[in-house]
């Protein structure tokens, strides 16, 4: 699943193929992928405007034209492609918006579990993305101490809950406690100051490297680069990785370094 980088990613890909240009039109191949909205009112909305700088939050991507706002979630296989109009039409290209400078952005999504939202003004956007925390990459670090020692539950089920911090997944949660020797089962509330100073630095090294990577890179040096083995070895101790279920996610850590308490 798109977890913050892939979409920081996505919003690179927005920023440069759209940015500046005129919506000239709005082809909707598959209407099963907008949301509260329907084919004419995208098209109404849109064609005609010009597209802004980009914004992100979260796995939440804004495209801004200086009236509507055009929303985008990427669930489990959407992607934003950037090409021209006479390219060939993929499959799973769902919305392609053709824009001036012979530009074409396509939303492409194979599974269509989310999708594309408008928003008609601020209200409308403040509305939609109520319930998301603050930005995993925007937060500083006593806000996020403190939405951290609010939470009753489990560090990775806390860490991956979008309306606690919005743009970590599962690859990125278990990667920063891996990072930061904390157990994904240990209590959120129960961090001391110097966990809460440790995880908070391995959180924003973590997303820096992957945001550069554009995706949660597996690497040799990191966990993510393991989970999958068949006999997966920790890189920092070789001790043997476990698996475990939390919040019906799969979740990998070293019992070696990441101890009990």
């Amino acid at each position: 699943m798109p977890e913050l980088p892939d979409v920081e990613g996505f919003r690179q890909v927005l920023e440069s193929c759209a940015k500046g240009r005129v919506v000239r039109h709005v082809e909707v191949r598959d209407a099963g992928v907008l949301r509260g909205v329907g084919v004419r009112g995208l098209r109404d909305a849109l064609e005609g405007r010009r597209f802004g700088t980009p914004e992100r939050h979260g796995k939440w991507l804004l495209a801004r034209t200086g009236g509507p706002t055009l929303v985008l979630h990427f669930g489990m296989t959407g992607r934003l492609v950037c090409g021209r109009p006479d390219d060939a039409v993929e499959a799973h290209d769902r919305v392609l918006f053709t824009l001036s400078g012979n530009r074409q952005l396509r939303f492409r999504d194979q599974r269509k579990l989310q999708g594309l939202w408008l928003a008609h003004d601020d209200s409308d956007l403040d509305r939609l993305l109520r319930r998301q925390g603050p930005d995993a990459m925007a937060v500083d670090r006593a806000e996020f101490e403190a939405v951290l020692s609010s939470r009753r539950g489990h560090l990775k089920t806390a860490l991956t809950d979008q309306s606690v911090l919005a743009g970590l997944g599962n690859l990125l949660a278990d990667e920063i406690l891996w990072r930061a020797r904390l157990r994904p089962d240990h209590r959120a509330r129960e961090l001391t100051q110097d966990d809460c100073r440790r995880l908070y630095s391995e959180m924003r090294r973590t997303l820096r490297s992957a945001v550069n990577a554009g995706c949660v890179p597996p690497r040799d040096s990191w966990l993510t680069g393991h989970r999958d083995d068949p006999d997966p070895r920790c890189p920092r101790c070789g001790s043997g990785l476990r698996r475990s279920r939390m919040a019906g996610r799969g979740t990998v850590w070293c019992p070696r370094c990441q101890p009990d308490g």
